[in-house]
């Protein structure tokens, strides 16, 4: 099969469409014939050789967490699956023909698999760290860096359970976060104060590690209050990061319900062909996405 892979950590040139063997399913396990893969700030951090503890790597490694596509392989002691099954969810090396997924769930009725290659992670990510923020139906929620996969994802679940939310993003994307439900304002000079001039804010999430952390402390008055996952200084401001997990099940299946109802919707802003897998690292880098990146497979 054709897989992205890289030999050596650096920039998105190590990145190379090779040969290499199927997978196969094991244990717990099933293969899909990949359909679609996400693109997350994760897979260039581990190719950049970033620490990240829940994804060790040994070279030459494949990319990719995120995909969705055909069941065509069902490990040992899998049951509710069947050969055929359309779904989603995180696995290893999903920048490939066929990935081998650890957690997944089947796609909700009229998702394409570019689409729902998009959920997996974020939706993930989004669920855990409303939850480690602590943040209540009634309270206000600040996200800064909105925009985005994770931003998307958490602006609308918050919604959903009776939170308000203020997002933070840049001037292009404004009426984007009011579309999903927040009060939107911008980054640059003054930032914090516009942010105080629109109420009380409760719990603060940094999703793009824009050297905010001190003022959301600030804007909370806690820092048990603020939870970021792209900012490795936090510990400086005693806030929480939040690394990466691991998709599960249960939050692949919250996903799906609130992709069922209507309650969540993240567009994918572009898509790219396997072979140009460096590109869409580049674009993934220089941030200022909405919605989602993903690779066609």
């Amino acid at each position: 099969m054709k897989k992205i892979s890289f030999a050596e950590f650096g920039g998105p040139e190590v990145l190379r469409l090779v040969d290499a063997e199927e997978p196969h399913a094991g244990p717990g396990q099933v293969r899909i014939a990949v359909h679609a893969a996400g693109v997350n700030p994760v897979d260039w951090r581990i190719r950049e050789g970033q620490v990240l503890g829940a994804h060790p790597v040994e070279l030459p490694a494949g990319v990719g967490l995120d995909a969705a596509g055909v069941v065509d392989e069902i490990g040992e002691g899998v049951d509710g699956v069947q050969l055929g099954d359309a779904v989603f969810g995180e696995g290893l090396d999903t920048y490939s023909e066929f990935s081998v997924l650890t957690a997944w769930a089947r796609m909700p009725e009229g998702l394409t698999f570019e689409e729902a290659a998009g959920y997996p992670s974020v939706v993930e990510t989004g669920l855990r760290v409303l939850r480690e923020v602590g943040v209540e139906r009634g309270q206000t929620l600040l996200v800064s860096g909105a925009s985005g996969g994770v931003g998307s994802a958490v602006l609308q679940i918050a919604r959903d359970r009776g939170i308000s939310v203020i997002g933070i993003a840049g001037a292009a994307n404004q009426d984007y976060l009011r579309g999903l439900g927040a009060i939107a304002t911008t980054y640059g000079e003054g930032w914090a104060e516009r942010v105080r001039g629109l109420g009380q804010v409760d719990a603060a999430l940094d999703l793009a590690g824009s050297g905010v952390l001190r003022e959301l402390v600030a804007l909370t008055g806690d820092p048990r209050k603020v939870v970021t996952i792209a900012d490795l200084g936090a510990s400086d401001f005693g806030v929480r990061f939040s690394g990466v997990a691991g998709s599960v099940p249960d939050a692949l299946a919250e996903a799906a319900d609130l992709i069922s109802r209507g309650k969540l919707h993240i567009p994918v802003e572009k898509s790219y062909a396997l072979p140009d897998a460096a590109a869409a690292h580049i674009d993934s880098q220089a941030g200022h996405t909405r919605g989602r990146r993903v690779i066609l497979v």
